[in-house]
């Protein structure tokens, strides 16, 4: 299993083969863990990451699940790099190289980037905040096209609950969003619900995390495609 500093930016000099470590992988990544072991734990298949960031929830989830085929996306160059350099450096050949995929787009393109074009679940932390509304909306169908039915989307992020915020520093977290960009900010169970039953999902559970965050999790309806 790869082994994580704490942040290399307080112990240590960046490694020079480009990998980024990020802070909140630390604070979350062992919360996020259970909820996805829950799921796909004893099962084969394929996971699509959406906006894997610097690759160490890739790196950390397909270690921790033998059978599973990760497959890491993401927009940003620096991302992309990072997300190459955790995968060289923790050889786990369940982790695929990333992909550049914009999740508000359309199409995915999955079979021109030779992807699969169907999975057992999806992952996305930490991304919808800090993106326009289109990208959420990009997600929900994105999932609704290709999740098997039974699968699962994982959300996992701050999130206003059905109109309010769960505690003082979201709010205030919300609003320091949209002064930096209008189109983002923290998003609402209730919205997320409706982009589910829009794209044949269905709303299954929300899972506390650590400071005041959550695990959304979604299921795709078996007779929907």
């Amino acid at each position: 299993m790869a082994e994580f500093v704490v942040e290399f930016g307080k112990d240590a000099a960046p490694p020079e083969d480009g990998r980024l470590d990020a802070a909140a992988f630390h604070r979350n990544h062992a919360a996020i863990a259970p909820v996805l072991e829950t799921f796909l734990r004893n099962r084969t298949g394929d996971v699509l990451e959406i906006g894997s960031g610097t690759g160490q929830h890739a790196i950390a989830f397909a270690s921790r699940l033998p059978g599973i085929t990760w497959w890491p996306t993401d927009l940003n160059d620096n991302h992309l790099r990072s997300i190459a350099a955790w995968r060289a450096h923790a050889k786990i050949p369940d982790v695929q190289a990333p992909v550049r995929l914009d999740a508000s787009a359309s199409d995915w393109k999955l079979r021109e980037h030779r992807l699969p074009t169907s999975f057992i679940a999806m992952f996305c932390a930490n991304v919808i905040h800090i993106a326009p509304w289109s990208v959420a909306e990009g997600l929900f169908a994105g999932a609704g096209r290709h999740l098997a039915a039974g699968a699962r989307l994982f959300l996992y992020g701050p999130f206003r609950r059905e109109g309010a915020h769960n505690a003082p520093s979201n709010a205030e977290f919300d609003q320091s969003l949209r002064n930096r960009d209008p189109s983002w900010g923290v998003r609402d169970t209730a919205d997320l619900k409706k982009l589910a039953d829009a794209n044949g999902l269905r709303f299954v559970e929300l899972v506390e995390m650590p400071s005041n965050n959550a695990t959304l999790v979604f299921e795709r309806n078996a007779q929907a495609r």
